[in-house]
């Protein structure tokens, strides 16, 4: 094993040992605490419900990581998330983590619940609610509560959702109190389980408090009384594992459903292994190399044909196969080319020409009806007079136009640097990728570290200078220090993950199986809009 291997290894371990952690929510103790009550966890019930074999493609597993600290914590948002086969129908599930904070909801909680319906909607999957929540952490309701994108954004969602006729199926596992008690009853059906289900706006203490009632919870909102008296809910299970295989019976019911139709042949292997990704990328993110090796261990092998090969070369665009779908690639280029007119340009820069070959090209996919993979790897748009007199500006907004506007699915992988309107060009978060997972050595920012801490210190050493201080090379080299150190936490791949701004951190060995299953997932959708777009400065 090489070197470079050795180092991308080491740093995958290290991300797969996180996750490790991640996983086991708020620790043992709680999830002994749950199996004592007759309860499943959250993870348990995703491994029932799913068909025996498949693979749960999870969605947001970085959530809250890092965040939250000074009250313990929130592992995974407190809430699973993602995408399983369920009788033989890809599924929408999310369950709620009662070991971490009673499942309370933080607000990044809410921004996963909202990424998980979004995924729902744009792909037409069905919604698996498994609920066991104590409902908003109180302590932080102004952060989750009023808002467009907060709290009870999810509730206008399942209105919406119904009316697309997605259909949705909550099954109340545990707790389900106050706000929280829409969700699952604005779902199509919702089922509750005997002796741990419980949903009510208001609690016993709650009732008593407001109006002098004494009753207890059971009898509040149990599965009895919701069952047989108020008939909120329409199934009653004696428990879990009865629940979850209801759910089972009721999914493999359900009516045929459209797909989009996305071409798709008998899948051929990569001419490379997926395994020599880890040599193929080097450790050192300035060192140069060349995508196209990174492409023959993705695509199906001999399935690219390459478009505009010769012209704007720090792109590359072509149509392939991935796993037999046809698909269009728009791939940043790291190593060093020549131009048209023989001048070397830099590998991972979009250039005007770059620009204007993608734009074209975007335009086409969406021609074709043929979803589009987008590889990151990009620090920005060249910079200088020679660009900017050459109109950098407009070609870059040709493209970011046609970015904006496509309408077939657009997936998006970051395999290493993705800064600035390179970000925005390649399809970022901002951008509306149906999924957007990256690699663990992506880097997400508005610049390069070194070049941002740079830019900062000067700004900070300036402010100070002109109110009259002296500032020594030895405080200078301090602040530089101290500014990269922060700045570099703010572009690692666990700090972009931990705020949902990628969907997850991937194996690059599992990058094929991936986008296999996120064109699948779209495939569902048969509604693709005519691709339009305004006005572009030609």
């Amino acid at each position: 094993m090489t070197d470079n291997a050795k180092a991308n290894a080491a740093q995958l371990q290290e991300i797969k040992e996180a996750e490790a952690k991640i996983r086991l929510g708020g620790g043992q103790k709680r999830i002994d605490k749950e199996h004592a009550k007759g309860k499943m966890t959250a993870r348990e019930r995703v491994a029932n419900l799913i068909d025996k074999d498949s693979d749960f493609q999870e969605i947001g597993l970085w959530a809250g990581y890092g965040m939250y600290e000074d009250v313990g914590g929130c592992p995974a948002a407190g809430v699973i998330t993602g995408i399983g086969t369920v009788s033989g129908r890809s599924c929408m599930i999310v369950a709620n983590d009662a070991t971490v904070k009673a499942g309370a909801w933080f607000p990044i909680t809410c921004k996963k619940n909202l990424r998980a319906q979004e995924i729902a909607m744009e792909n037409h999957l069905p919604l698996i609610y498994l609920v066991d929540s104590a409902g908003v952490y109180l302590p932080m309701q102004d952060e989750i509560f009023p808002d467009k994108e907060h709290f009870g954004r999810i509730f206008r969602n399942n209105a919406k959702i119904s009316a697309m006729g997605i259909p949705q199926i909550a099954a109340i596992m545990g707790s389900c109190v106050a706000g929280g008690a829409y969700l699952p009853i604005m779902s199509d059906e919702a089922m509750i389980v005997e002796g741990t289900g419980s949903v009510f706006l208001a609690g016993s203490y709650l009732v008593k408090a407001a109006i002098g009632e004494t009753v207890d919870n059971e009898t509040l909102g149990g599965a009895t009384t919701h069952t047989e008296i108020s008939g909120v809910t329409d199934y009653k299970m004696p428990d879990d594992k009865t629940c979850l295989e209801t759910i089972r019976d009721l999914v493999g019911k359900l009516g045929p459903f459209k797909t989009a139709g996305f071409n798709r042949s008998e899948p051929v292997e990569p001419s490379r292994s997926a395994e020599d990704l880890h040599d193929i990328l080097p450790f050192d993110r300035n060192r140069p190399y060349d995508m196209n090796d990174v492409l023959e261990c993705i695509i199906d092998a001999n399935s690219f044909t390459e478009f505009k090969q010769g012209y704007g070369q720090t792109l590359i665009t072509g149509y392939a196969r991935i796993d037999g779908w046809s698909v269009g690639i728009v791939a940043n280029q790291r190593k060093v080319v020549r131009s048209k007119a023989g001048e070397m340009q830099i590998g991972g820069v979009i250039y005007s020409d770059s620009a204007d070959k993608a734009a074209r090209f975007i335009m086409n996919c969406n021609q074709k009806k043929i979803p589009i993979i987008f590889m990151h790897d990009v620090t920005g748009f060249m910079v200088g007079k020679r660009s900017e007199h050459g109109g950098i500006i407009k070609d870059g907004a040709k493209m970011v136009n046609a970015v904006s506007n496509s309408t077939v699915p657009k997936i998006s992988i970051v395999v290493g640097n993705s800064y600035g309107a390179g970000n925005y060009a390649m399809c970022g978060k901002a951008y509306d990728p149906r999924f957007i997972y990256a690699w663990p050595s992506a880097k997400i920012a508005v610049m390069g570290g070194s070049q941002a801490a740079k830019t900062l210190m000067q700004i900070e050493v300036s402010s100070l200078e002109r109110r009259g201080e002296n500032i020594s090379d030895e405080q200078k080299a301090e602040f530089l220090k101290k500014i990269t150190e922060k700045y570099e936490s703010q572009t690692t791949v666990q700090y972009a993950a931990s705020r949902l701004w990628v969907d997850g951190i991937i194996d690059p060995a599992d990058t094929r199986k991936r986008i296999s299953k996120a064109i699948d997932s779209a495939n569902h959708n048969p509604e693709i809009p005519e691709f339009k777009t305004g006005v572009i400065q030609t």
